[in-house]
């Protein structure tokens, strides 16, 4: 198996399997076109792997697993248009049908929100239950921001657009948006505000369903992560982000993502720290 458009990169310390062998496809999406604050996240998927080489062990002794002990290949970057929109989310969404062709699981690293809207369409046809689970601190779910139909504000509406399917997204750690996505909310998604709690609560009514989740890290404390484009006070931690994971383990994960590091934007680099265990931990319950 050989994707196309990809940028080769240093591996994500403990990825090692080779594509064929692979049962999880991890590759960045840096594209960060439409970012409305603060842009950077482009640069997440290469800041990430850098730092796993000297700051992170394979081990998580949350989930008592080694990443080597997975079957995991990094396909490195696609080589992203900037300026078109269009071609990147087009690029992305074909490269995630063919790791879903065959047959394996794909963990992209974006990039800014919008990259899961193309993620979402590539995966619907495989999985035409899809449901989709989401942290983050915002609703992403207006009809369009500053004029445009497709941003990392509205990726969510778009994906309501695409499964069509009231309550068939689950959003969790919420606390910012506007009154009219709190209305749209309350009647076409599964909304769960501030923390994980009430969503962690929720997680059972998903299993037996293929599940797509989305981690923003703008869903943690600043505190934590100041390192994002459209930090919101509040937020979760690290430990209540491993026990949704614990409850996540439970599902079927068909794909995830992890977005909106922006990693320049945080001197002291522990943004981009925090986020490699982030990924390391979200890869072991796939």
């Amino acid at each position: 198996m050989k994707l196309n458009n990809m940028l080769p990169r240093t591996p994500y310390e403990g990825c090692l399997s080779s594509a064929t062998d692979a049962g999880i496809i991890l590759f960045g999406a840096g594209f960060d076109g439409t970012s409305s604050y603060r842009p950077g996240s482009r640069f997440a998927p290469a800041a990430i792997r850098a730092e796993t080489l000297y700051s992170q062990e394979n081990y998580s002794p949350y989930f008592r697993k080694d990443l080597s002990e997975k079957a995991i290949h990094d396909a490195g970057d696609l080589d992203l248009p900037f300026g078109n929109k269009g071609n990147a989310l087009a690029m992305i969404e074909e490269t995630i049908k063919q790791i879903v062709q065959k047959g394996k699981k794909p963990c992209m690293i974006g990039g800014e929100h919008l990259v899961t809207l193309a993620a979402v369409k590539a995966m619907l046809p495989a999985y035409p239950g899809l449901c989709i689970v989401q942290i983050d601190a915002h609703l992403d779910l207006m009809d369009e921001l500053f004029g445009e139909s497709l941003s990392h504000g509205t990726v969510m509406r778009r994906c309501c657009d695409l499964i069509g399917e009231k309550q068939r997204i689950f959003q969790g750690a919420i606390r910012s948006g506007s009154p009219e996505e709190y209305a749209f909310a309350e009647q076409h998604t599964r909304l769960f505000q501030f923390d994980c709690k009430g969503l962690i609560a929720a997680l059972p009514e998903l299993k037996g369903r293929p599940v797509y989740l989305t981690i923003d890290l703008d869903g943690f404390d600043p505190s934590l992560i100041p390192g994002t484009g459209t930090p919101e006070a509040g937020g979760i931690f690290f430990a209540e982000f491993i026990e949704f994971l614990q409850a996540a383990s439970e599902l079927n994960i068909v794909g995830c993502d992890l977005v909106e590091l922006a990693p320049r934007i945080d001197p002291t680099n522990n943004s981009t720290i925090i986020a490699a265990k982030i990924l390391r931990e979200l890869l072991m319950i796939l």
